[in-house]
C-alpha cells in the first residue's frame, strides 16, 4: 500500500514532520521562509495562500502556527508585532473536510474541549518542553507524568552532565538539545522553534487507525 499523505504547514526545519514520517506518512513540507535542513519534499509558500484543492490533494494537514504572539517572550518585546495566525488556520484547515492537527504553546489559544498536552517526560525525553496538540478527530494523551526532575536555563552543559532537564533555548542547541530533543540535523535556532518528532510520531500512529477504522467501514 501506498502511504498516506500528510501535509506539514509552517513546517519550520522538521521536528513535526519528521514524527509523521515515523508513523507511516509522505510528508510535504510548506513555509513562507527557506528550510535548507527540511528533510522531505518541501515548498516555499505562504500556508494561508493555498488552495483548497491543493490542500484536499493531500490526506491529513497538521500545522504549527507562529507562537510569538502567545509566548512571554513575546510580551517582553512590546515594540515587535507578531502575526497572530491561528484563527485563520483553524478555518483554512475546517474549510478542507480533512482530518487536522495544530500544534501550538501551552499560552496559545487552542480548543481545550478538542486538545491535548504532551510533555517530553512521556516519551523518556530529558525536556519537559510542554506543547498542546487540537485536533478533529479526538486525541488521546498518554499518562503525564510527575515532573521530579529539575530544569537547567543556564549552565545547561555541566546540569546536563549531572541529570538534569534542559530548557530548550538559546545556545542550548549546540551541545545538549540534540540528544534532549531526539534531533540531530538542524542549527540552535531551528532547535529553538522544534518539537520532539515523538510527539508527532504519536499523534501520527493515532491518525492512521483513525484512517484504517473509516476505511474499513
Amino acid at each position: 500500500m501506498s502511504r498516506p499523505r500528510l501535509l506539514d504547514l509552517f513546517c519550520c526545519a522538521g521536528g513535526a514532520g519528521t514524527g509523521y514520517r515515523m508513523a507511516g506518512f509522505d510528508v510535504v513540507g510548506v513555509d513562507l521562509s527557506p528550510q535548507p535542513r527540511y528533510p522531505f519534499a518541501f515548498i516555499q509558500h505562504d500556508a494561508l495562500a493555498l488552495d483548497q484543492r491543493f490542500l484536499r490533494s493531500f490526506d491529513v494537514i497538521h500545522a504549527s502556527p507562529p507562537c510569538q504572539a502567545y509566548t512571554p517572550l513575546g510580551a517582553l518585546s512590546p515594540h515587535m508585532t507578531y502575526p497572530d495566525l491561528l484563527d485563520p488556520t483553524r478555518e483554512m484547515l475546517e474549510a478542507s473536510g480533512l482530518p487536522w492537527v495544530i500544534e501550538n504553546v501551552m499560552t496559545a489559544p487552542l480548543r481545550k474541549d478538542r486538545s491535548i498536552v504532551l510533555c517530553g517526560e512521556m516519551f523518556g525525553l530529558r525536556t519537559y518542553r510542554h506543547r498542546r496538540f487540537e485536533s478533529n478527530i479526538g486525541l488521546v494523551a498518554p499518562p503525564h507524568p510527575k515532573h521530579v526532575k529539575l530544569t537547567a536555563t543556564k549552565q545547561r552543559k555541566a546540569r546536563w552532565a549531572e541529570g538534569w532537564h534542559v530548557s530548550i533555548t538559546g545556545d542550548v542547541g549546540t551541545y545538549v538539545g540534540p540528544e534532549a530533543m531526539g534531533i540531530d540535523w538542524m542549527s540552535g535556532n531551528e532547535l529553538c522553534e522544534a518539537i520532539p518528532p515523538s510527539y508527532t510520531h504519536y499523534i501520527g500512529v493515532q491518525l492512521m487507525l483513525t484512517m484504517l477504522r473509516k476505511s474499513a467501514a
